[in-house]
This record gives C-alpha cells, structure tokens and sequence, in this order.
C-alpha cells in the first residue's frame, strides 16, 4: 500500500484521492492532512485554493460551506 492509500476506519475499504492531501471513501468518511478522519456532509464543497508562495503557485485543498 503506497503513501497516499488510507483505509477507511469505518468499512475498511481503500479510499479514493480526490485532491493532493484529500481522500474520500465510499461510505462517506473522508480524509484530510490537517484534519484527519471526518463525515462528509451534503453542503460540503471540496475546492482547491491557490496560494502565492514566493514565486510559485501552490494549491491546498480547502472545504466550504454551500449555503442554499
């Protein structure tokens, strides 16, 4: 299993990378770098966001809140 293969803690399923530092499994668990294991919701939004550093462009998976 490479470095970026998690396994679920809920099924223990091989979950999915969405984004560079972001998983996602099928039973709706998903995983961050900063975060760690959480429950998806139905008003998460997974966006990438662009961050100036130095002269690159980096970009960092953040999660918003959609608000309907």
């Amino acid at each position: 299993m490479g470095k970026n293969n998690k396994t679920c803690p809920n099924c223990g399923r091989k979950m999915k990378q969405q984004f560079i530092g972001l998983q996602h499994c099928k039973c709706g668990m998903s995983w961050k770098r900063d975060i760690g294991f959480f429950e998806r919701t139905n008003d998460m939004v997974f966006a990438l966001k662009r961050v100036h550093i130095g002269k690159k462009v980096k970009q960092k998976p953040i999660i918003r809140f959609d608000d309907k």
